[in-house]
């Protein structure tokens, strides 16, 4: 649907708030800075996790206050969206020496509510159309689907599908992808489904605001105690979901799970082959984006973390080359 009256008043009104205030004070600081970490600091040669080699990896940090609780990203060679779980968004390129330049800061201008706030913009999802650069964002709270130009600089359309209504307010589309046929897939992060484990989730015939109602549910069973955080396509076809897992005393850990997108069919129940895990001794934080590209015959996978905005947690950025 068209955007509805509510959100076209809602958009009118101006963002004054705090974090605004101290981007004001702190203008002109638009440093990212990146500092190299291994994947096992006791170890700093290992480099291989199961089906994953580790190729590298930054912790990212910034004055910037509204800086990090990443969800989503897109990577285009050496460019990089990082999309935040408050409709904040930061743009860099970065090449083999791991150092962000061309850094850009900008918020999602248009969404659900007024924006300034986590309970409106809860953006936790990204989809991408790569010929044309529109994207799509999942929100949480108001379980919707966003349409933006392909700067993220304007919302065209916006739905609420019915699949998705009753997802929890707090574990709605966490996970969504735009296959290259053109289809859609979003999974909720905890809202369960028939299945024992599983979470319901929905595959869209085409883009999710045009035609909300066309399409299919199934269930998708991640590992024991993890939920789904992100989903992206392989350039082979085949589906990579990343699962994380919150629990003491290990805190954050995520397992990667391969899907047979052929097993996606109307009231399916999808179960994965689990082909990495991050825990101690190695990285491990709040992994929550993942995103897959080529680079020439090589399957490569980014995996960003949420730090919440907490003190304890990392705002990490890690690259792994697939072999399997």
């Amino acid at each position: 649907m068209r955007l509805h009256p509510f959100f076209a008043v809602a958009l009118l009104v101006p963002l004054s708030t705090s974090t605004e205030l101290l981007r004001a004070v702190l203008a002109g600081d638009t440093a990212v800075r990146a500092t190299r970490v291994a994947l096992d600091a006791h170890d700093p040669a290992r480099s291989r996790v199961g089906g994953l080699v580790y190729l590298g990896g930054v912790r990212l940090s910034s004055r910037d206050p509204a800086f990090g609780g990443f969800s989503a990203m897109r990577v285009e060679g050496e460019r990089f969206t990082l999309l935040s779980d408050s409709g904040n968004v930061v743009r860099f390129r970065m090449g083999g020496d791991w150092q962000p330049r061309d850094i850009g800061f900008a918020d999602l201008a248009e969404g659900p509510g007024i924006g300034g706030s986590k309970l409106d913009r809860d953006s936790e999802s990204l989809a991408v159309d790569p010929a044309g650069g529109k994207a799509w964002v999942g929100f949480e709270q108001s379980n919707t689907i966003f349409r933006y130009d392909a700067g993220l600089a304007r919302a065209e359309r916006w739905s609420a599908p019915k699949a998705m209504r009753d997802w929890s307010v707090n574990g709605g589309p966490e996970a969504m992808v735009r296959l290259r046929s053109g289809r859609f897939i979003a999974i909720s992060e905890t809202t369960r489904a028939s299945h024992g484990n599983g979470r319901q989730a929905v595959q869209f015939d085409g883009d999710p605001t045009e035609r909300p109602d066309r399409g299919f549910e199934f269930t998708y069973i991640p590992p024991a105690g993890f939920n789904p955080s992100d989903l992206t396509e392989l350039p082979d076809g085949r589906l990579l979901v990343l699962n994380r897992r919150f629990a003491v005393p290990a805190l954050f850990t995520a397992k990667l799970v391969l899907i047979d997108p052929r097993a996606i069919r109307p009231g399916a129940a999808v179960a994965g082959r689990e082909i990495a895990h991050l825990a101690a001794p190695l990285l491990h934080d709040n992994f929550e984006a993942v995103a897959a590209v080529r680079e020439g015959k090589d399957t490569i996978l980014w995996i960003a973390s949420d730090d919440n905005q907490q003190f304890w947690q990392r705002s990490l950025l890690l690259k792994f080359r697939l072999e399997l």
